[in-house]
């Protein structure tokens, strides 16, 4: 980590990272937001930031809140924004679990997962971020008509997140031909991670899912 991002992390992280209070109550993600944001879209492990920052700028209008546990990706975001801190983006630099644990139901219009860690061994595929808790737990926060993005290059872990999602009574996958999932949406951006493991094999999949009624 450059010196320069080390110390965004002390002088501008403050200002946007979400701190949970102690008394247990569950919270409107709303209020992190400046007043007349009309949405809240939730990515999970943005990397280094490219396509919150992205989302962000193309939408103005919505509050978008990224976690990450990794102080790098988060300092790397900071230093993207430093110039412009656009007021629509707030962090929680950690394991997300405990956000969207204190999260009110029904308050999230979009959620990103977006190239997950697909660990790879068997022993560890219970740390694989797309498993059933974590799914009702979106489902929970999702209103319904929300979608719910998730992208891979993992073609072992494609097949896991298919599975999970199909069993799932609460998402609706949105694909109707094979360029649904094979061409990357016209408001999705590209990321660093995406471009340096792109390699001329099956590429990355793209999935949409819409939260439907139980």
């Amino acid at each position: 980590m450059r010196p320069g991002q080390a110390r965004l992390l002390e002088t501008y992280l403050p200002d946007i990272a979400i701190t949970l209070p102690d008394d247990g109550a569950r919270l409107d993600p709303f209020s992190w937001f400046p007043d007349g944001t009309r949405d809240v879209w939730l990515e999970i492990g943005f990397g280094a930031g490219e396509h919150l920052v992205c989302q962000a700028a193309q939408n103005p209008e919505v509050g978008f809140l990224g976690a990450e546990p990794y102080l790098n990706g988060v300092a790397r975001l900071l230093a993207t924004t430093a110039d412009t801190r656009p007021a629509n983006i707030r962090i929680y630099p950690d394991d997300v679990r405990p956000l969207l644990d204190r999260m009110a139901d029904a308050t999230l219009g979009r959620a990103f997962v977006l190239f997950p860690d697909p660990w790879p061994k068997a022993r560890h595929h219970k740390r694989r971020i797309i498993n059933p808790l974590m799914l009702d737990t979106l489902a929970r926060l999702l209103r319904y008509g929300a979608e719910l993005r998730i992208a891979t290059d993992d073609q072992d872990y494609l097949v896991w997140i298919l599975r999970h999602m199909q069993a799932h009574p609460n998402f609706e996958w949105l694909a109707a031909r094979a360029a649904d999932w094979r061409v990357r949406p016209t408001d999705w951006p590209d990321t660093r991670y995406e471009d340096k493991n792109r390699s001329g094999g099956p590429g990355p999949t793209f999935l949409r899912y819409r939260r439907i009624p139980r």
